[in-house]
């Protein structure tokens, strides 16, 4: 990605091929439900102090899945904006089935891996 990117669509795009392992796509969703779970609870007992939970959990599970799992660098530092919006499409999407957790790509591996193990075999 070395131009920048101009409209959301072209970045929401980009943004999924970001996320396209499982397990990145799971903390993602993990850390974008517990930041509602902690507006609720904010909003249910007005304890405000634990709105510092929000950028610990909505970031911290995304930013561990882009280095252990996914193995790249957040887009949150280019584009924060659009990286924030799009976290919450992706949650939302994955929530009513038009994304799914796992991705045609991660098939397509798993595929490969075990028609490779059955040459070896």
């Amino acid at each position: 990605m070395s131009e920048r990117i101009k409209t959301f669509k072209e970045f929401y795009q980009f943004y999924l091929t970001e996320h396209s392992k499982t397990g990145t796509r799971i903390f993602h969703f993990l850390g974008t439900l517990l930041v509602f779970c902690v507006i609720g609870y904010v909003i249910s007992s007005g304890k405000e102090r634990f709105l510092w939970y929000i950028p610990i959990f909505g970031y911290g599970f995304a930013w561990f899945s882009h280095a252990v799992i996914e193995k790249n660098k957040p887009a949150t530092f280019k584009y924060p904006l659009w990286s924030l919006i799009s976290d919450f499409k992706l949650f939302f999407e994955l929530l009513i089935g038009k994304q799914k957790f796992i991705t045609r790509k991660i098939e397509i591996e798993a595929e490969a891996e075990i028609e490779k193990e059955q040459i070896n075999h």
